[in-house]
């Protein structure tokens, strides 16, 4: 069973079908929404500020998500996918987009609906992705376009994918 713990005074809340691996840690002030899945050895730590996750996102092997004391909460919004190792730290993720593999995204970075971080790459404090973009490197700068076959054929499809892989875990612990 996953380690949900509560601190300072706050429970972790969970919508619906939601799951968790054994190793799985969420901690704090963390309100998730339904459908979502977080991974092994994924963290979610909501001890200094709030993280609002919305509904069908899903956290990955070994992703940490994060906040800044008193100033940068983290808010994920719907269909969101936050690849193995990647970081999301105090910004705001909107709906339909892919955080890649060991990317990083930092305090009060916006990265709007139906974009993705490339892997690897760091968005930097205060960057602002523009909605239906493309963002690599280090520090990432857009690179291009999402075309509508990319959006559906990775963004939703992996975030779809991941809630057929939370069904076979379930039934697999049934």
């Amino acid at each position: 069973m996953a380690l949900i713990r509560s601190l300072p005074g706050k429970t972790p809340e969970f919508g619906t079908d939601c799951f968790l691996a054994e190793t799985a840690t969420v901690i704090g002030e963390v309100v998730m929404g339904n459908g979502c899945s977080v991974w092994y050895g994924a963290v979610i730590r909501g001890d200094v500020h709030y993280i609002r996750i919305g509904n069908n996102t899903n956290i990955q092997d070994n992703a940490v998500i994060h906040a800044t004391y008193r100033k940068s909460p983290t808010n994920i919004g719907n269909n969101v996918t936050i690849a193995h190792g990647a970081i999301v730290h105090g910004c705001t993720i909107h709906d339909n987009v892919v955080i890649g593999m060991n990317a990083v995204v930092l305090d009060d970075a916006v990265v709007e609906s139906n974009s993705i971080i490339a892997a690897g790459s760091v968005v930097t404090k205060g960057t602002h992705v523009e909605s239906g973009s493309i963002y690599a490197g280090i520090p990432a700068k857009k690179i291009k376009e999402v075309s509508p076959e990319l959006l559906e054929g990775e963004v939703r499809r992996i975030s779809a994918s991941y809630k057929t892989y939370a069904d076979w875990y379930r039934e697999e612990m049934e």
